[in-house]
């Protein structure tokens, strides 16, 4: 058992919160991982060091002069290549990549393709590949989506 606290250590810890701390960032990694299915914490560091490298690198690039032809090549190059992975929406500009590019963008993008059944959940898949992503026959998201095209079949999916 432990001793009930004293009016001068109530008082002291009054404002102090013990289920929120501040280098847990609100449970905000719990909350990513439980809506994407991560397994390990460490997916999810992973994930947030990758975006951390591509801020950073961002922010390196914006130092830089605007007439800077290696600016301008690697700005390109980098919105290209983030947007073709999916991570971006468009190719606006350099200064999206501060707010738009989380772990959560990057979890989005993990799921199965081709006609292989690939077991890790952490593959990520680009646009171009998209186009071949198929689902397991028994799965929930393949009858959904024939439903939502008005192409189910029960004999198929049972």
């Amino acid at each position: 058992m432990v001793r009930a606290l004293k009016h001068h250590e109530k008082k002291l810890l009054k404002k102090v919160d013990f289920l929120d701390w501040k280098q847990d960032q609100g449970h905000r990694d719990t909350q990513v991982m439980r809506t994407y299915h991560i397994q390990n914490r460490e997916d999810y560091h992973k994930y947030n060091k990758i975006c951390g490298d591509i801020r950073k690198l961002a922010h390196k690039l914006s130092l830089l002069q605007p007439t800077d032809p290696f600016r301008i090549k690697h700005e390109q190059l980098l919105l290209e290549k983030l947007y073709n992975m999916g991570v971006l929406s468009t190719k606006s500009k350099i200064s999206d990549l501060e707010n738009k590019v989380t772990v959560s963008s990057l979890c989005r993008r993990r799921t199965g393709c081709w006609a292989k059944c690939i077991t890790d959940p952490a593959y990520l898949i680009t646009r171009n590949l998209e186009d071949y992503l198929t689902w397991v026959d028994n799965s929930k998201i393949k009858r959904n989506v024939l439903k939502y095209k008005n192409k189910i079949d029960d004999f198929d999916l049972a």
